[in-house]
């Protein structure tokens, strides 16, 4: 049943989820009520929502776009379904920004497949990770994924090497100079955000840790499906499915290395375990094992939810 809903690009799929998205986010923020007695508190937090909702429409729009889903909804759903398996995120102002700006910058970057102004895209894409660092300084590993795209697509231009430092120097420059104008701690917190912390200690309860452990065996199958699967793929979607793969083990990276370590920080593997999971579904033979599968990630990802409340 599930499989049947999502299988198409329906409006209804679209407004289900997102207004299960919205359910979702306010009886989280429902645990405290003291901003919505506060205009400034109660504009933030559904700032926050629409970002959110902005990064469902992304994920769903470059799996589309750029030919990683059967014209389906199920990154939509997926996408969705991480989300709520770690509440917390709703809360996660630094977390909630920069995936945002990683998910701009994907979406330039596996669009490098059609070769149409390579330059702009690859100088997008750095921008977006520079601005995104300045929220979560390790999103600067996500630079990486911006010279295996070069590699993929366009290595012989020096020019394309060169445009990610150019990117880098415009942020740094707006940065510094809006710092020392209005507020020089903000250098401050940038500078010491990076730093390396490999300690895993900080579960609050055990339903955060039962969480991790679901997501975890559900990041393993499709991860490995996908690794197994992708000579399989179309040789041209093979470099999209390829940035994929990179981009959910830096989030991965980023979750074991950065301080003040949460389960918010496992969003930035939503969006390429979104499309892995969609591919598992969408080329899976035996209708029975997609209905099981996508049951099973409906279940674990309310059952988080409400558990962690």
């Amino acid at each position: 049943m599930i499989t049947s809903i999502f299988s198409k690009s329906r409006p209804f799929n679209y407004i289900l989820v997102t207004l299960l998205l919205v359910f979702c986010f306010f009886i989280y923020q429902m645990k405290e009520t003291q901003w919505m007695h506060f205009g400034y508190d109660f504009a933030k937090k559904a700032a926050l929502l629409l970002v959110l909702v902005a990064s469902l429409f992304i994920t769903n729009f470059v799996t589309k776009r750029n030919g990683l889903s059967k014209d389906s909804t199920f990154p939509f759903l997926f996408f969705f379904l991480f989300l709520i398996m770690f509440p917390s995120v709703l809360n996660d102002i630094n977390v909630i920004v920069a995936n945002f700006f990683v998910l701009l910058a994907l979406r330039r970057l596996i669009s490098l497949q059609s070769l149409l102004t390579p330059k702009e895209k690859i100088f997008d894409a750095s921008l977006w990770i520079f601005i995104a660092t300045l929220f979560q300084f390790w999103c600067i590993l996500y630079l990486v994924l911006i010279f295996i795209s070069i590699i993929f697509h366009v290595s012989r231009d020096y020019r394309n090497w060169i445009l990610p430092f150019i990117a880098l120097f415009t942020v740094a420059s707006i940065f510094v100079l809006s710092a020392l104008a209005f507020d020089k701690n903000l250098i401050v917190n940038v500078l010491e955000s990076a730093q390396v912390d490999l300690k895993f200690d900080y579960f609050k309860n055990n339903f955060e840790n039962l969480a991790i452990s679901i997501y975890a065996a559900i990041s393993a199958l499709f991860f490995f499906a996908m690794v197994f699967s992708l000579s399989n793929k179309p040789l041209i979607l093979q470099a999209s499915y390829k940035k994929i793969i990179f981009s959910f083990l830096i989030g991965i990276i980023i979750f074991a290395i950065s301080p003040q370590k949460s389960n918010s920080l496992l969003a930035y593997t939503f969006m390429p375990l979104a499309v892995m999971a969609t591919s598992y579904v969408e080329n899976a033979e035996v209708k029975w094992v997609k209905e099981s599968i996508a049951a099973i990630v409906v279940l674990a990802g309310f059952m988080s939810f409400f558990a962690q409340l």
